[in-house]
């Protein structure tokens, strides 16, 4: 039985870890990849083409951890240019086996913070850009990792209509049944550290629905800490108070979520 955590969703090249942490994310790197923790693997996301190179740079620089590109339904909102920043994406899947990519994103949707009178307009180019991204991965073949924030109908209705592509809802904040669905269809879904919040009762109830060759988990470092080191910095090693929850919500014990949500992230991102 496997003993480390995968983590399936992290931002390691974020600000927070230089501004937070002396040594920044290298030093919390060496110290759960190479210490005591029981940090296996690690998916580093990028959000944008500018942050994708320091997502790839810290993937090469380090054999446990590897990348997915993309552009996040916030961070599109401020590019004026669509053509050139997917040229920019394309252009760097293109090495994609070099540089450790396995996935594409975060890509989706995000109506969160949307007001005002450009609400439909913001809406159109978050959707224009996650159709073009699923579209790529589609055509290369590759997974997507979906960012799914107060805009549930519009990102399943999305992914519904490619059949043969496959992904992860990362941070799931949906309903028990639309986890459901999407299992059915073939999509994995992630947990933060959110599972652990005392609020987070709907949360727990599609931990409770989803298949066991399904689920994966994850921190979203350096954000959404678990419980007890909610707003704190977070790190992948945390990550063990994650899974002790899901293994009590599950009745199961944590060696068992560890095993089952590490196989299924090297499914998902074909890692040997």
């Amino acid at each position: 039985m496997n003993t480390k955590l995968f983590d399936s969703h992290a931002h390691y090249f974020d600000k927070r870890f230089d501004n937070e942490h002396e040594g920044g994310a290298d030093d919390i790197l060496n110290d759960i990849l190479h210490g005591t923790s029981c940090v296996g693997r690690i998916i580093n996301v990028g959000t944008n083409m500018d942050n994708a190179m320091s997502a790839i740079a810290q993937a090469v620089k380090y054999p446990e951890v590897y990348a997915a590109i993309g552009i996040h339904p916030e961070d599109c909102l401020s590019l004026e240019n669509m053509d050139s920043e997917i040229k920019r994406l394309l252009h760097l899947l293109k090495s994609r086996k070099e540089n450790k990519i396995v996935a594409i994103g975060e890509i989706g949707l995000d109506y969160h913070y949307l007001s005002g009178e450009n609400v439909v307009g913001s809406k159109e180019k978050q959707m224009q850009y996650f159709a073009a991204q699923m579209d790529i991965a589609d055509s290369m073949g590759l997974p997507v990792i979906i960012h799914d924030r107060e805009a549930h109908g519009d990102c399943f209705d999305t992914v519904r209509k490619y059949d043969g592509l496959r992904g992860v809802f990362h941070s799931y904040s949906g309903s028990a049944e639309m986890a459901s669905q999407l299992c059915r269809y073939g999509w994995y879904i992630s947990f933060s550290g959110t599972v652990t919040f005392k609020n987070a009762q709907k949360v727990k109830e599609a931990v409770a629905v989803v298949p066991s060759d399904r689920i994966l988990i994850e921190t979203d470092a350096p954000y959404l800490a678990p419980h007890p080191f909610r707003g704190k910095l977070n790190n992948s090693a945390l990550m063990i108070n994650t899974a002790s929850v899901i293994a009590d919500i599950l009745n199961t014990n944590v060696e068992n979520i560890i095993d089952m949500t590490y196989n299924n992230a090297c499914k998902l991102f074909e890692i040997n």
